[in-house]
């Protein structure tokens, strides 16, 4: 019988302390008041601003970043910890007081570079600088001018001219031509080519020139 009564006051005594911890920490969270946390964040000079930087309250979830003339703003709850990040400069923490009079506070926070030092170092390409003379010296060096002759040669332009796309002219002519065979065809057949003069001369002048030579 004893025994129970202990057991149960001990039950009845773990709760109230639950309960009561539970509500101080309730009523802390309500007593915290929310403040709108705004400012502009400048460099090391203060001569530009820097857009881009994580403003944001670790573990809380709530976050921005500073906008094109770096100016921010956020709400936070008293006591909360603002961080500032951003790639190339120092972090910089921001502390909440506590007790806010105003429901407002406003920053201008300036933001160093984060220089890291790091030690030299030389690359070659050789084990020692004078094999790496030797290998310079030794080196076959092609001539620009055979290059370029190789490129401008008559075989090389024609192959460049034909892989070309059509150039606007051509595309204009090829456009008109489809224009009167199509109103060709609404008045009548198209004309025979092999009764046209005008035809056969275009071809004679073709076999001239070469066009029909083979390549």
């Amino acid at each position: 019988m004893n025994n129970s009564i202990i057991l149960r006051s001990s039950i009845i005594f773990l709760l109230g302390f639950f309960f009561s911890v539970q509500f101080v920490s309730a009523q802390d969270k309500q007593e915290r008041k929310v403040v709108q946390l705004s400012g502009i964040i400048l460099n090391a000079d203060s001569t530009d601003a820097v857009s881009g930087v994580n403003v944001y309250v670790p573990k809380k979830g709530r976050g921005t970043s500073s906008g094109r003339f770096g100016y921010f703003s956020m709400p936070v709850l008293e006591g909360d910890s603002v961080v500032f990040s951003f790639i190339g400069l120092k972090r910089q923490t921001f502390k909440v007081p506590d007790n806010v009079e105003n429901d407002r506070i406003s920053l201008i926070l300036t933001m160093e570079v984060d220089e890291i030092a790091l030690a030299e170092i030389e690359v070659m390409p050789y084990p020692t600088e004078e094999e790496f003379k030797q290998a310079v010296i030794a080196m076959n060096v092609v001539d620009p001018m055979s290059i370029s002759r190789a490129n401008m040669s008559p075989e090389m332009l024609l192959r460049w001219a034909e892989s070309m796309p059509a150039s606007g002219g051509e595309n204009f002519r090829y456009f008109q031509q489809g224009q009167t065979l199509q109103n060709q065809d609404l008045y009548g057949p198209r004309p025979l080519r092999l009764l046209d003069p005008f035809a056969w001369g275009q071809f004679i002048r073709s076999i001239k020139r070469g066009d029909l030579k083979s390549k």
